[in-house]
Parts: C-alpha cells; sequence; structure tokens
C-alpha cells in the first residue's frame, strides 16, 4: 500500500459582518468585556441543541459535552466566531465530570462528517448540572490542552440554574 501525502489548504478567514440580530441569551448573566478575545455569535439552531441536552440529562444530574462547529471571520479588523452547530456522541458522565465514550468515537467522526458544511472546531460545551457556570480546574486543562487556537471557546450550560456562560 502507497502512502499518499495530500497539500495542505488553510481556510482562509472570512470578511463578513456579525450577525445584526444578536441579542444576549436569557440564561446569560452579567456581560463580561475583554477586547483581546474573539467574539462569540451563537446560532439559535446550536444553541437549541446544546440547550436541549444539557435538558435531556437535567433529572438524572449527568453532565453532557459536545463539540461546537463553526466558522471564523473578521470584520473591520475584528476578529469573531459564528458557531452553527455542534455535535456529540456516546458520553462517560457523572454528575460532575464527562467524556465522550471511547466506544462512540467512530459515531462523533460520522457526525462530524455529516456536518453538511464546511465547518471548523470553534471549541466545545459542557454542562454543570446544579453547579453554576465556571471552568473547573479539570475543564481548564482540557480547554488549554485541546482548544489551541485563540478563537476556539468553551461554553458551560448549568440546565438545574438556567445558566450558560462562555469562556475564552
Amino acid at each position: 500500500m502507497s502512502v499518499n501525502i495530500l497539500s495542505e489548504n488553510k481556510r482562509e478567514i472570512q470578511n463578513k459582518p456579525p450577525p445584526d440580530n444578536a441579542v444576549p441569551h436569557i440564561w446569560h448573566g452579567e456581560t463580561k468585556t475583554a477586547s483581546e478575545f474573539t467574539a462569540a455569535y451563537v446560532k439559535k439552531q446550536a444553541e437549541a441543541k446544546i440547550r436541549n441536552h444539557a435538558l435531556a440529562f437535567r433529572n438524572k444530574k449527568l453532565e453532557v459535552m459536545g463539540l461546537l462547529l463553526g466558522e471564523v471571520r473578521t470584520w473591520q479588523g475584528q476578529e469573531y466566531v459564528l458557531v452553527r452547530d455542534i455535535v456529540t456522541t456516546g458520553l462517560d458522565a457523572t454528575a460532575v465530570s464527562v467524556k465522550f465514550d471511547s466506544q462512540s468515537f467512530e459515531k462523533l467522526f460520522e457526525n462530524l462528517d455529516d456536518a453538511g458544511f464546511d465547518y471548523v472546531i470553534v471549541g466545545w460545551y459542557h454542562s454543570h448540572p446544579g453547579y453554576g457556570c465556571f471552568l473547573s480546574e479539570t475543564d481548564l486543562k482540557t480547554h488549554l490542552g485541546a482548544f489551541v487556537s485563540r478563537h476556539q471557546l468553551a461554553i458551560v450550560i448549568d440546565p438545574l440554574n438556567f445558566q450558560i456562560e462562555g469562556f475564552h
């Protein structure tokens, strides 16, 4: 069997204005400003999938997680992220931890292949059922180890307290 190496096609960042109909999420707390971070916008469909995933495991108080798919764009010299969709798969979860089930990676890759658009993984989401929205020490290690690009973010959702926050 021969191995063929393909040339890399670096995806160009699109120059488009951010959505003009953006509003803070009803579960979102106080808005934080940090000009050194990339702004993020989440399409309603993606937000609904995140919320519904967390709510589906609310009564069991199990954490959920998935990947954020979207685009990196610039407008007037400012970079921003547009989260268009999410993917997830089988999980190994408790009330205080979550990871992808090692037997479900093939399904995760199939879900990524079936995304239906040319995406960039712009981050991840997970839930803290009943514990509020923050990045734990483990979450920080995960984020800093796996999501190293400036535009990649973490979304934490608490379906018991109806809270959602984004972190860079």
